[in-house]
């Protein structure tokens, strides 16, 4: 990522930081419309309580962004758990596309071209670190 779509990412979550619950319900709305694979991997959880962790885990990159490092360990982290989940690798497609969304239905004539660009570029790198973590997790059915 360049400094300036770095820079755009963290201004702009100051903006989405006053909007969280409402963005993380538009996210899970339009992640289930997208991908009806990702619904039952949320089946009895509270998706208030996933929103804010959703909503805390898009902070921490978006300020950790200058430290690529921090970011790519804890998306290993974070992938190695999704396993247990049932996450597989074509949900990272739908979440970045309902992800996009949701920024643009939040932050309206903010939403430029530009700051799309930039947060694409922030989820293109947490992704590929979550899936090359993911493909090196253990499998779920393994001892």
């Amino acid at each position: 990522m360049t400094p300036d779509q770095i820079r755009n990412v963290q201004d702009s979550f100051a903006l989405v930081r006053p909007i969280r619950a409402e963005a993380a319900a538009l996210f899970y709305r339009r992640l289930f419309e997208l991908d009806r694979s990702a619904r039952p991997l949320f089946a009895g959880r509270d998706l208030r309580a996933q929103g804010e962790k959703l909503m805390a885990a898009l902070g921490f990159v978006a300020a950790a962004l200058r430290r690529p490092e921090a970011v790519l360990a804890t998306a290993a982290d974070l992938a190695r758990r999704h396993v247990g989940y049932g996450v597989h690798e074509g949900h990272y497609e739908s979440v970045g596309e309902a992800l996009l969304w949701t920024l643009d239905q939040g932050l309206g004539a903010a939403f430029t071209p530009e700051l799309r660009e930039a947060w694409a570029a922030a989820y293109g790198l947490l992704s590929r670190a979550m899936i090359e973590a993911m493909r090196g997790a253990p499998s779920r059915t393994s001892t």
